[in-house]
């Protein structure tokens, strides 16, 4: 796993950065506008061509040299940080060239999904695949621990300016790990051969092999349901934390802190254990859990104690249940098209999280946050579940998408394609070749 170890030591430098210019610059955006819709809108524009490149990103990482891919797609996610960088030196830098920069970011997020899934299926064996989710499940809340805190205490001395700076040297970091790693591409099989054609041809190729195999979709199908829930309350979670605490960054900073060593810690676990025998339960009580930590308890929580403790067994989850999942995919999908079929997947998947990011904040501002004042229509049924004032409309939002979610995890037992796809599903035959490192 040397060679894994090395990529992913380079992806946990470059969320810190990552991550601490996405407090800072969703702070900025907050004090800018008082409003939950300018950040929700920013989120959207992140997650829109993250989400609708899917399908061609996928042809193009299973047609190209998938180490390539990775690097210019974590190349042009440091340009948009570099584009506000230099308008926010020049003291230019508007909210409309945040969702600007986003889109560039998104579009190349869209590439690094399926051709980072794609690669760790050829440097590994498959008893390894619930471990390196767990590793790169890791990374992500090791950098959630580090970047908020390290973001809060310097965004008064260093200000957004020299925190975009640290981003741009941890991408640079993250390439050079990159750039030293050989990353096997794979051989042909028989899928792969059918599903050749034009690019256009080989995007839909993902459609195909998904829809001719029920309970793959019917495991996306019950992402599209959760992922539209989880984003309707995620998106207006920064605006509920500053508008119940007067804009306080410690609070916010503390609880995504504290919910990403919830992470950390479901990250280790996974990567120690490699998941339930199941994944299946994996990945629907894991939705169960989510739901009922992230969402219902963030909502009914006033206090940053609380807010913090819903974080962080959401985050202790969510390695689980990310990796249960990724572990059935790689197992059953053959390597050569897993970059148009992992693209298509998380299309499918994630269509509704951008629907729900767009509407959330303009919900949140002109409907459930008026409702839930003093005197607001829904206070006087639902005051005493999450309070009344600033910020309780979002906390409603909260609450109703995870009372519902739960409902989506427990129901997908219901279908016997998705409670038993690991048996209709036969797993290919894993072509493992030995990896090294070598000069690029």
């Amino acid at each position: 796993m040397r060679g894994f170890v090395i990529v992913w030591l380079g992806q946990v430098v470059s969320m810190l950065g990552t991550g601490m210019t996405n407090f800072a610059v969703s702070f900025w955006i907050f004090q800018q506008t008082g409003e939950a819709t300018a950040l929700t809108w920013a989120i959207f524009f992140f997650m829109a061509p993250s989400v609708l490149f899917s399908p061609i990103a996928g042809a193009i990482v299973d047609r190209s040299n998938r180490k390539t891919i990775m690097i210019v797609s974590d190349l042009l996610a440091g340009v948009a940080t570099i584009f506000l960088l230099l308008l926010l030196a020049g003291e230019n830098l508007q909210i409309w060239h945040i969702y600007v920069a986003n889109l560039l970011a998104g579009a190349a997020n869209a590439f690094q999904f399926p051709a980072y899934s794609a690669a760790v299926t050829m440097m590994l064996p498959k008893e390894h695949y619930g471990r390196a989710a767990g590793m790169l499940s890791l990374a992500g809340s090791a950098s959630g621990i580090l970047a908020p805190a390290f973001a809060g205490a310097l965004l008064g001395p260093l200000g957004l300016v020299g925190i975009m700076g640290i981003d741009v040297i941890t991408f640079l970091f993250a390439i050079a790990a990159l750039a030293i790693v050989y990353i096997p591409q794979p051989e042909a099989t028989a899928a792969g051969r059918t599903g050749q054609g034009s690019l256009l041809q080989e995007s839909a190729y993902g459609f195909r092999y998904i829809f001719a195999r029920p309970s793959l979709l019917g495991l996306q199908m019950v992402f599209f349901c959760i992922n539209f829930l989880a984003m309707f309350g995620f998106a207006v979670m920064i605006p509920m934390i500053l508008a119940r605490t007067g804009n306080d960054e410690i609070a916010l900073a503390s609880v995504q802190s504290v919910g990403a060593v919830g992470g950390v810690i479901g990250g280790l676990l996974l990567s120690a254990w490699g998941g339930p025998r199941r994944k299946v339960n994996g990945v629907l009580l894991g939705m169960v859990g989510v739901s009922i930590f992230s969402q219902a308890l963030m909502g009914v929580g006033q206090t940053v104690f609380v807010w913090a403790a819903a974080s962080f067994m959401g985050q202790f989850l969510i390695p689980i249940l990310n990796g249960s999942n990724q572990a059935i995919w790689q197992a059953k999908v053959a390597p050569d098209v897993q970059g148009r079929v992992f693209a298509v997947r998380r299309l499918i998947a994630q269509i509704t999280a951008p629907l729900a990011t767009a509407v959330a904040g303009p919900l949140a501002d002109n409907v459930f946050e008026p409702a839930m004042h003093p005197d607001g229509a829904l206070a006087p049924i639902f005051g005493w579940l999450v309070g009344t004032g600033t910020g309780a409309g979002m906390a409603l939002m909260f609450v109703v998408t995870g009372t519902i979610g739960v409902a989506v995890g427990l129901g997908g037992y219901l279908f016997p394609v998705v409670r038993n796809a690991e048996d209709l599903l036969p797993d290919h035959e894993p072509i493992v070749q030995q990896t090294q490192e070598q000069p690029s």
